[in-house]
């Protein structure tokens, strides 16, 4: 099963090429509309209120101050704490719409919010909406509008952006001062990074994003991932890439068997600290992979990947990242 679950996420999490749509939105005769990511022009009688979204949507549109009612998507894990794709939600003021697997919603409980928009993020190789499948979709939309946010193939403070102007659309002060000191955190967490690329390249060192289950090991191609590649091209992160990502699966990654966990040297890695993927101890029970420098001296970053596009979520993943890369080449 958690396999078949870190196979699907990065599939429908982390996919790149151009983004598309225009997300202008309009107000016009006491109405709402607004042309999303897909080029579909959502149009309500009035301003949307009851907001239901895909958790890490949800997450960003709160911390730009949109009220969210209801969410759908990972939001508590087993020990009861948030999961890091959920941001700043508090699972106690939202209404839960998860349906029984994944891509799937609670429609029942999805009516009884009686909303007025779903709002979730859309991958640009994929015509459908991030953890709602195809069919799924279909029944949605004869319940409430849908509307998806572009969150790949574009930089990530433009990804931010995006979630930005809808916020403004649907009412919120996106011009704060709260939102304003939540931007220059932003920009003081990337320039902490800027400064730890320098530094590591100069010591000729390398970071390589990992993750496992129990079938295989993998390596993440950073390109792929709307983070990872401003980390790299903007930020000068000196992050690996694969030689040969698994193009039938997206080229998200390159799939290799245990055995072979050894095949990249870095000084760092960063490991998926998703649920699905196996954390460093457990991934250290492979005698290949614990022989390694970097997992041998416990040289370990987390990857929050899939995170709420935000200035105030991005902020502190970046700080956080910064504050471990340090301590790795203390």
């Amino acid at each position: 099963m958690r396999a078949a679950v870190l196979a699907a996420v990065p599939l429908l999490a982390l996919g790149t090429l151009s983004a598309c749509g225009s997300s202008q939105p309009e107000q016009t005769g006491g109405g709402w509309t607004y042309t999303d990511d897909r080029g579909i022009t959502v149009s309500r009688p009035e301003r949307p209120q009851q907001v239901v979204a895909q958790v890490s949507a949800g997450a960003a549109l709160q911390d730009f101050g949109v009220e969210i009612a209801g969410t759908f998507g990972p939001l508590v894990r087993d020990d009861g704490s948030v999961e890091p794709e959920a941001g700043g939600l508090d699972p106690r003021q939202v209404v839960d719409v998860t349906g029984a697997g994944y891509g799937e919603v609670n429609l029942e409980r999805l009516a009884s919010l009686h909303p007025d928009l779903l709002v979730s993020g859309k991958y640009a190789e994929y015509p459908g909406l991030w953890h709602l499948v195809e069919d799924q979709e279909q029944k949605v939309v004869e319940i409430v509008p849908t509307l998806g946010v572009q969150q790949s193939g574009i930089a990530l403070p433009e990804a931010i952006g995006k979630y930005r102007e809808l916020a403004r659309a649907l009412g919120a002060d996106v011009d704060s001062p709260a939102v304003e000191a939540d931007e220059q955190a932003f920009h003081a967490a990337a320039g902490r990074l800027r400064d730890i690329g320098t530094r590591m390249k100069a010591e000729g060192k390398s970071i390589l994003a990992v993750g496992g289950t129990e079938q295989e090991f993998f390596v993440v191609v950073p390109a792929r991932n709307p983070d990872l590649a401003y980390y790299v091209e903007e930020l000068g992160l000196p992050i690996t890439t694969p030689r040969n990502p698994d193009q039938a699966g997206g080229g998200y990654f390159e799939r290799l068997s245990w055995e072979k966990a050894g095949a990249y040297p870095a000084d760092v890695y960063l490991w998926d600290a998703r649920s699905a993927s196996m954390p460093p101890q457990q991934m250290k029970q492979n005698p290949v992979f614990a022989a390694t420098p970097a997992a041998a001296a416990g040289r370990f970053a987390a990857w929050e990947a899939v995170a709420p596009m935000s200035f105030s979520s991005y902020a502190g993943i970046m700080n956080r990242l910064a504050d471990q890369l340090e301590a790795n080449l203390a």
